[in-house]
C-alpha cells in the first residue's frame, strides 16, 4: 500500500455513491440539478483542506487556487463530476475487491454479470491490488470521479507540506462533460493557468494530446399522422422514414463497433418518438476535420434522399460542433506533454501517447487557448456495468500530479 491508497479509495466511494449524471436534452447549466450536490461538498471539502479562492461558480464549475511556494507557470488540473447518459447511474453501489486474487470478479446486483481478466488483459496485470467497481446495475463513476479523487488527494497532501516546491495551481471540477458542455465560456478567464491537465484518462502511463474532433447530430422527421384504419394513400409513418435513414447509413463499416485506430465513425444511439414524429441522434467522431466534415454531409445527403422519396414528409438535420482534437494546437507547443513525460518517468513510468478515440474538456479548453493535455487515472470499462479501477493505480497518478507540480517549479 502507499499513503495514499485509504484516502483515494474513502474519495472515490464516496463520490460515486453520489448521483450525478448529464442529461443531453437539458437547457440548464448543469444540465440536471443533482450535478449541484457533489459541486457544493466539493466547494466545502477545498475550504476544509485550506485551498484559496474557493468558489461555485453560476455555470456549474467549483474553483479554488493552492498558493504557489516557487515560481513557474500557473498550472491548472481539471476533472468533471457528471457520469455518462448512456448507462444507468442512479443507486450507485461501489464495492471494493481487496487484493484481487485474479479470478472471476462477479456482482451481488447482477448474478449473471462475470468481469473476467481473460477478457480484459489490463485487469490480468492487478493481481493484489483493490479494485473497485459497483454492484451491476449501474456505472461506477469511475470516469470521471478517479479524476476528482486524485485532484483532491493531492490538492491535500500539498496543502499539509508546504516544503514540496510548487507554482501557483489552479483547480477546476466542472459538470457536463460527458454531453460535451463542460467547458463554459468564461472558464478560461475564470480558471487564469498558463496550461492545464485533465486528469480523464485510462491506463497507467497514458498521456495523450490527440482527441477525436466531434460534432453532434439531431434528425429530426416528421410524418403525416391520421388514424391506422383509414390511412391508405395518406399516412406517413416517420418511424420508417427513420429506419430508412439508419438504413442507408454505413453499418459494415464507420460505425463504432467497426472501426478502431484512427478511423472515425457515425454513430446513431436514440431514437425517440412515434409513427408521428422522431428524433434520431447521432455523434459523429473522426481526428481530422476534413474527415468529420465529409461525415456530416454524408448523414445530410441520406436525409436529402430519404426526404427527396417521400415530399410528404419533413426531414430536417442539424449539425452542432462538439469539440476539436487538441492536437492544433498542442502540436504547436508541446511544453506540457514533455513536462508530463518527464514527471511520470521520475516516477518510473514510461509515457505513452496515444489518439484517444473520445475527448475531454481539455479538447475544448485547448481550442479555447489553454493548452491542456489528458492524464491517467487507471478506470476501465467507462460507461457500462464493467466498469472499475484500481486504487493503486489511482495513487501511481496521484504521485505523478505531484511530481509534474515540482517539475514545473521554477
Amino acid at each position: 500500500m502507499t499513503e495514499f491508497d485509504a484516502e483515494l479509495h474513502s474519495r472515490l466511494t464516496r463520490y460515486a455513491a453520489i448521483d450525478s449524471q448529464s442529461d443531453e436534452t437539458s437547457e440548464t447549466a448543469p444540465s440536471t440539478a443533482i450535478q449541484w450536490d457533489i459541486l457544493r461538498l466539493l466547494r466545502d471539502e477545498l475550504a476544509e483542506i485550506g485551498a484559496t479562492d474557493v468558489t461555485l461558480t453560476d455555470y456549474g464549475t467549483v474553483l479554488a487556487t493552492i498558493p504557489g511556494t516557487a515560481p513557474g507557470p500557473t498550472l491548472g488540473f481539471l476533472a468533471h463530476i457528471d457520469t455518462a447518459p448512456q448507462f444507468n447511474a442512479t443507486g450507485v453501489k461501489p464495492r471494493t475487491i481487496k487484493g484481487w486474487n485474479g479470478g472471476d470478479i462477479t456482482f451481488p446486483d447482477a448474478p449473471g454479470l462475470v468481469l473476467s481478466p481473460k477478457d480484459f488483459p489490463y485487469l490480468a496485470e492487478k493481481q493484489g491490488h483493490d479494485i473497485i467497481t459497483a454492484s451491476g446495475t449501474t456505472l461506477l463513476g469511475a470516469d470521471d470521479k478517479a479524476g476528482v479523487a486524485i485532484i483532491m488527494t493531492a490538492a491535500r497532501h500539498l496543502l499539509a507540506n508546504p516544503q514540496i516546491a510548487r507554482p501557483t495551481l489552479r483547480i477546476a471540477f466542472t459538470p457536463d462533460e460527458e454531453i460535451g458542455r463542460g467547458v463554459d465560456s468564461r472558464l478560461p478567464k475564470d480558471l487564469a493557468a498558463d496550461f492545464a491537465y485533465t486528469f480523464d484518462g485510462g491506463a497507467v502511463g497514458e498521456i495523450e494530446y490527440e482527441s477525436f474532433s466531434a460534432d453532434g447530430a439531431v434528425v429530426t422527421v416528421k410524418g403525416v399522422s391520421i388514424h391506422p384504419g383509414y390511412a391508405k394513400g395518406k399516412m406517413v409513418n416517420a418511424l420508417h422514414l427513420a429506419a430508412k435513414i439508419i438504413d442507408a447509413l454505413p453499418h459494415a463499416t464507420m460505425t463504432p463497433e467497426t472501426t478502431e485506430g484512427r478511423e472515425g465513425f457515425i454513430h446513431v444511439y436514440e431514437l425517440a418518438g412515434g409513427s408521428a414524429e422522431a428524433t434520431l441522434r447521432f455523434i459523429l467522431r473522426d481526428f481530422e476535420r476534413d474527415g468529420l466534415a465529409a461525415k456530416g454531409e454524408l448523414l445530410k445527403t441520406v436525409c436529402a434522399a430519404v426526404q427527396q422519396g417521400e415530399p410528404r414528409a419533413e426531414i430536417t438535420c442539424t449539425i452542432r460542433p462538439q469539440y476539436r482534437t487538441m492536437r492544433y494546437w498542442l502540436e504547436n507547443d508541446m511544453t506540457p506533454v514533455d513536462l508530463a513525460r518527464k514527471a511520470a518517468r521520475k516516477i518510473g513510468v514510461e509515457p505513452v501517447s496515444v489518439p484517444i478515440r473520445g475527448g475531454t474538456d481539455g479538447s475544448r479548453l485547448t481550442e479555447m487557448g489553454i493548452p491542456c493535455p489528458n492524464l491517467f487515472t487507471g478506470m476501465q470499462n467507462i460507461h457500462g456495468p464493467l466498469e472499475w479501477v484500481s486504487v493503486q493505480d489511482m495513487a501511481v497518478a496521484t504521485r505523478l500530479m505531484l511530481e509534474l507540480v515540482q517539475e514545473a517549479a521554477g
